[in-house]
């Protein structure tokens, strides 16, 4: 969802201005604020990021590009497991209309492909998260301790990074 969403804004910002984006340009500066939740602005981040858009983005492509962002989020707060499902295959076709534009498409494509994967989730009600993060752990720590030929070293370093 960020990548398409970046990538939007880069292109946007390119097509507009013709560079990659400096500080004053206000698409460069409402990146972050896109990235966060909707629920998690206060009024004047909310306004910031309105007149932002407004000002940088003059065909409302980016605008776009970040609800689609926030839609996608609400799919988990769909309780039935039925009703999820026919809202992500509805919003896959919605998120390809030709009006949108093409990172917002791919998107719609992407969810298409793994609908069946994104409203199984509404039946188990489990996710791969935790095994994500210990995984991510395993790296983070193997990354840490790279060089270290001492097994004892190797291991305190292990237990100190690992908490």
């Amino acid at each position: 969802m960020f990548l398409m969403l970046d990538e939007t804004r880069r292109r946007v910002q390119n097509e507009t201005l013709g560079d990659r984006g400096r500080k004053s340009d206000p698409l460069y500066r409402v990146r972050k604020l896109m990235r966060l939740v909707h629920e998690g602005l206060d009024c004047d981040a909310n306004i910031g990021l309105v007149g932002l858009l407004e000002a940088g983005d003059p065909r409302g492509e980016v605008r776009d590009a970040w609800y689609a962002k926030e839609v996608v989020r609400s799919i988990h707060t769909v309780q039935d497991p039925e009703l999820a499902g026919e809202f992500v295959a509805q919003l896959g076709i919605d998120l390809q209309d030709q009006s949108c534009g093409l990172e917002v498409q791919r998107l719609g494509r992407t969810i298409i492909k793994w609908r069946l994967q994104v409203a199984a989730w509404h039946l188990a009600r489990y996710t791969n998260g935790p095994t994500e993060a210990v995984n991510n752990l395993i790296k983070r720590v193997k990354q840490v301790a790279f060089g270290i030929t001492n097994w004892a070293n190797y291991r305190t370093r292990s237990l100190f990074y690992a908490g």
